[in-house]
C-alpha cells in the first residue's frame, strides 16, 4: 500500500508508521537503496487507503539524472499543493508551462524508466550537459481533461523525458526540460488518489412525459485537489457546472446557464447539521428562472447524494443576489430515471413449461412464485426469454425456439396476440435475443439472423419494428442487449472472431415523432480486460453486473461502471457456471443469477449466494 515503487529505478516512497489524527502520512523522499528483484502487480488499495497522504520532497543537491526522474514520478503520486514541489524537478521553462491537469495516463504498474546507453558514441559529446530517459509500461486507461475515464485494451506505453543541466542557487543541477502535460500513474496509485463519481444531466426529450436525469461518471481527486485546492464535493460540483463529458453531450442537457461556476473562494461543500447543503454560485446563475433553478438543484442533489458522509436532504442554491431556490430530496425523485411501478420490483422467470412466473416484490427473492396474469402465464406458446416493462404492466417474451416476439398485458386475461417480430434465422442461436425495455416504454430486441442481423426498436412496445443503425459494429454481431433506465445508453454483447465483448453505445434520437431517426453511436469498450463476456445487467443508474473471463482465466462476476472502470469493491463472491444475471434499478434488491447446477440463486448485500429456485430460466427484473 502507499506509492508504488519504480521498477528499474530507486524506491522513493518512505512509509511512516505513526498515525496522526485519522490518517497515516507518507513522505515521498529520496531513497538511496536500490530496489531489485521481480516486479509484481499491485492490487487495488484497501478500504481506508484514501486516508493515506503522500507528501513530495524536493530534489537533493547534486542529484543525478536518474534520481531526478524518479523523484518527479514519485511526486506526481503525492498530495503536493499546486504540485509546487513536483515542479522543482523541472527546468525554469518547463516549470511554468507544465499542466498537471492535462489528463492522466493510467498504467498497469508504475512506469519503468531506462536511461541512455553509456556506450552510445553518438551521445558521448553531449551527455555531460543533457540526457534523455524513457518511461515505459502497459497503458490500461486514460482520463481526459474533462475527468472522463476510458479503459483501454493493454497497450505499450513509451514516453521520453529530456534533462539538461541548469543553474540553481549558483550550482549546476539536473532538471527535466521536456515533459508531457498531465500525470502518469500506476493503477494502484490512481485508485488511491482518485474516485469515481456520477454527475447528472437531463436526457434530451421526455421519458413518459417526464424529464429524467442521466448519470455521467467522472473521476475526481480524493480529499483535496492539489491544483484547485477543492474538496471532493466541490470538485464534483465544479465538473457538473463545466457541462457533460463529450461522449454523453449529444443526448443530455444541463439547466445551468452558460458560464455558471462556483462562487469565488468556494472550495468546500458540506451539509449542515440539518442535512441542508448550501451552494453559492456566481452571478451567471441569476439568469435561471424558477423552474430551471429547481432542475439545477436536482442536478446538484443527485450528484452529491452519495458523496458526503451525511445524506443531503435539501439543496439551496445561491447566486450573486442571494438565494435562488431550494429543493428537498423527496421532491427531486420526480426526475429519477428509474421510476417504475409504485411498489418494489418483482422478479420474473420462465418455468420448465415455458410459462412466465413472478416472484412478488418486497420479498427479497424468497416469495412463492406465481404465474403472471394474462396469456404469458397460461403458456399457450412456450417461451424462452422474457423482458418486463418497468411499470410491470406489460411483458415481451420470445418463443422457446427464438423465432417470435410477443407482447402481452400482465394485468388482464386474454388471447396471445400475433407476434410483433419474427426471425428467419435457421437455428435458435441465430434468431431473436432476449428483449429489453427502456425507461421511455420502448422495447428493444436483436435479430441475430446470420443472413442479416438487425437491432430493432418498437416504440411504446407496439406497432411496426424500426431498425436502428449501429455504426461501428465492424462486422460484429449483437448477441444480447440491455437498455438503461434513462433510455440514452445501451449495453451490447458483441461477437466477433470467436470472442464476445461488452460495449456501451449512446442512443441518439433525431427526426420527428412521426418519422424518428434513431441510431446507436460511439460504441466504446467497457470491459477490455475480459476476453469473453457471457452475461450483463444494469444495476442502478450507472453500473453493470458483468459475467466473463480473462484470457485463459476462470469465470468471474463483477460490477463495472458505465465508463468501463472497476474498483476493489467490484468483485463479487464466486458462483459456478453462471448463464445469466439480473440486477434491479434499486441497488438494495438482491442480485439474481441463473446457474447450471444450482438453478436460480440470489446475492443480497453483505451475504453469500443462496439458492432460490432449482428450476427456471431467463430470470429478470423489470427492464
Amino acid at each position: 500500500m502507499g506509492t508504488e515503487r519504480r521498477p528499474g529505478g530507486r524506491g522513493r516512497a518512505v512509509r511512516m508508521s505513526a498515525l496522526l489524527g485519522c490518517g497515516a502520512f507518507v513522505l515521498a523522499g529520496c531513497g538511496s537503496m536500490p530496489v531489485t528483484g521481480d516486479v509484481k502487480a499491485v492490487g487495488a488499495s484497501q478500504p481506508g487507503d484514501s486516508q493515506v497522504q503522500v507528501y513530495a520532497v524536493a530534489p537533493r543537491e547534486g542529484a543525478p539524472p536518474s534520481e531526478i526522474v524518479d523523484g518527479f514520478l514519485e511526486s506526481m503520486t503525492s498530495d503536493d499543493p499546486a504540485f509546487a514541489t513536483t515542479r522543482k524537478y523541472l527546468s525554469a521553462a518547463a516549470r511554468s508551462t507544465w499542466q498537471p491537469s492535462g489528463g492522466i495516463t493510467v498504467l498497469a504498474q508504475a512506469p519503468n524508466r531506462s536511461g541512455p546507453l553509456l556506450h552510445d558514441e553518438a551521445d558521448r559529446a553531449t551527455r555531460d550537459r543533457e540526457t534523455t530517459y524513457t518511461l515505459t509500461g502497459e497503458k490500461v486507461a486514460a482520463v481526459d481533461s474533462q475527468s472522463s475515464y476510458r479503459p483501454l485494451a493493454p497497450t505499450g506505453y513509451s514516453q521520453t523525458l529530456h534533462l539538461e543541466l541548469e543553474e540553481a542557487d549558483g550550482k549546476q543541477e539536473w532538471r527535466i526540460d521536456v515533459v508531457p502535460d498531465g500525470l502518469v500513474l500506476g493503477q494502484s496509485d490512481f485508485k488511491r488518489l482518485y474516485r469515481s463519481v456520477n454527475k447528472y444531466y437531463f436526457a434530451t426529450g421526455r421519458t413518459n412525459g417526464r424529464l429524467t436525469l442521466v448519470a455521467d461518471p467522472v473521476y475526481v481527486r480524493n480529499r483535496t485537489d492539489p491544483v484547485t485546492r477543492m474538496d471532493t464535493a466541490a470538485q464534483t460540483v465544479r465538473t457538473l457546472l463545466a457541462g457533460p463529458t463529450n461522449w454523453l453531450r449529444p443526448v443530455v442537457d444541463s439547466r445551468f446557464p452558460t458560464g455558471t461556476t462556483l462562487g469565488k473562494d468556494v472550495i468546500a461543500l458540506a451539509p449542515d447539521d440539518q442535512n441542508v447543503l448550501k451552494v453559492r454560485l456566481n452571478g451567471k446563475a441569476d439568469k435561471a428562472g424558477r423552474s430551471a433553478c429547481r432542475m439545477m438543484a436536482a442536478q446538484v442533489l443527485f450528484t452529491l447524494q452519495d458523496l458526503t458522509s451525511a445524506r443531503v436532504e435539501r439543496v439551496e442554491l445561491e447566486g450573486g443576489k442571494g438565494q435562488l431556490c431550494a429543493l428537498d430530496s423527496g421532491d427531486a425523485r420526480e426526475f429519477s430515471a428509474d421510476h417504475g411501478s409504485d411498489g418494489d420490483d418483482s422478479q420474473y422467470f420462465i418455468n420448465e413449461k415455458g410459462q412466465v412466473e413472478r416472484i412478488p416484490g418486497a420479498t427479497d427473492g424468497t416469495g412463492t412464485p406465481e404465474p403472471v396474469t394474462g396469456p404469458l402465464g397460461a403458456g399457450a406458446v412456450p417461451m424462452g426469454a422474457v423482458g418486463v416493462a418497468r411499470d410491470e404492466q406489460r411483458a415481451a417474451a420470445v418463443s422457446a425456439d427464438g423465432q417470435h416476439l410477443y407482447v402481452s398485458s400482465l394485468e388482464t386475461e386474454g388471447e396471445l396476440a400475433e407476434p410483433l417480430v419474427s426471425s428467419e434465422g435457421k437455428k435458435a442461436a441465430d434468431r431473436l435475443s432476449s428483449p429489453s425495455w427502456d425507461g421511455r416504454g420502448d422495447l428493444w430486441v436483436a435479430d441475430r439472423d446470420s443472413a442479416g442481423s438487425r437491432l430493432l426498436r418498437l416504440a411504446g412496445g407496439a406497432g411496426e419494428p424500426q431498425e436502428v443503425r449501429v455504426p461501428g459494429l465492424d462486422g460484429a454481431r449483437i448477441e444480447e442487449l440491455r437498455m438503461s433506465a434513462d433510455g440514452v445508453r445501451i449495453a451490447l454483447l458483441l461477437t466477433k472472431d470467436g470472442h464476445t465483448t461488452l460495449k456501451i453505445g449512446r442512443v441518439e434520437r433525431r427526426g420527428s415523432s412521426v418519422a424518428p431517426e434513431i441510431s446507436v453511436e460511439d460504441l466504446r469498450q467497457s470491459a477490455p480486460q475480459l476476453a469473453d463476456v457471457t452475461a450483463i445487467s444494469w444495476s442502478g443508474r450507472s453500473r453493470l453486473v458483468v459475467v466473463g473471463k480473462e484470457e485463459g482465466g476462470v469465470q468471474q462476476v463483477r460490477y463495472v461502471q458505465a465508463d468501463g472502470s472497476t474498483s476493489a469493491s467490484g468483485a463479487l463472491p464466486g458462483v459456478n457456471q453462471v448463464q445469466s444475471v439480473a440486477a434491479a434499478d434499486d441497488e438494495l434488491l438482491p442480485l439474481m443469477a441463473e446457474t447450471v447446477d444450482d438453478g436460480i440463486v440470489k446475492l443480497s448485500p453483505g451475504d453469500n449466494w443462496q439458492t432460490v429456485l432449482k428450476q427456471g430460466t431467463s430470470l429478470v427484473y423489470p427492464g
